[in-house]
């Protein structure tokens, strides 16, 4: 009985690692497919120079399409609704990116806040990939600052205060990149076993992320 136990222990473990394995696989897979689709659609935005839907319809759209990303997650439609997701996201993002590039300098900040994006996230995901550390402990923490910051982002847009709108920026940034060790860690752990919320999850860092850096950016820029 015993020899029977400790050979169904490892299996089970190997299991376990295989799925994990798989729902980091297409985790990634899917996200770069979505980073690629949501800038296609950015592009198509800025070339036709079309202008920004505004704060209700972003919102709405924004969350209306994550609240059905979040039923289908578990379908086929799952994945059509999160290109569904991405693709609004970058409609949004393209008259955003047409502004900065109507700037002083202002192409050579999108390339920064891009390349300061890519580097932050491919180093954290490389961090929690190779140590394994566990940061779920970050898990409370992150959805209370989250929620505040987007609070904040909000009264900075109603009450027009750019000093707490860059506050805010500086903020997203810290969280977006606690989240990415977040997630990342909660897939190897088993913590996230949808490969669709995952990279739901991992896109919304990413574009907050570039958003934010942006806006920091492009500040840092005009005032020199």
């Amino acid at each position: 009985m015993s020899n029977l136990r400790a050979i169904a222990i490892p299996h089970s473990g190997a299991e376990s690692v295989l799925a994990t394995n798989k729902v980091i696989r297409n985790t990634y897979m899917l996200l770069s497919m979505t980073l690629l689709f949501s800038a296609a659609t950015a592009a198509a935005a800025v070339a036709l120079k079309l202008p920004h839907p505004g704060l209700v319809v972003t919102l709405v759209g924004y969350f209306g399409l994550l609240f059905a990303t979040t039923k289908l997650r578990n379908s086929a439609w799952g994945l059509l609704s999160v290109f569904a997701l991405t693709g609004f996201m970058g409609y949004t993002l393209g008259p955003i990116v047409s502004h900065y590039l109507g700037l002083p300098n202002g192409g050579q900040t999108v390339m920064m806040a891009m390349t300061g994006t890519a580097a932050i996230f491919l180093g954290l995901s490389a961090y929690a990939l190779t140590t394994r550390k566990d940061f779920s402990f970050m898990g409370g923490f992150l959805m209370v600052g989250i929620l505040l910051a987007f609070l904040a982002g909000l009264a900075a847009i109603f009450f027009e205060i750019p000093a707490l709108s860059l506050t805010v920026s500086a903020a997203f940034v810290l969280l977006m990149s606690g989240l990415i060790l977040y997630e990342t860690s909660n897939i190897i752990h088993g913590g996230e076993t949808n490969y669709v919320m995952a990279t739901v999850t991992l896109f919304v860092s990413i574009f907050n992320l570039f958003t934010s850096l942006l806006h920091l950016l492009g500040f840092m820029n005009s005032s020199d």
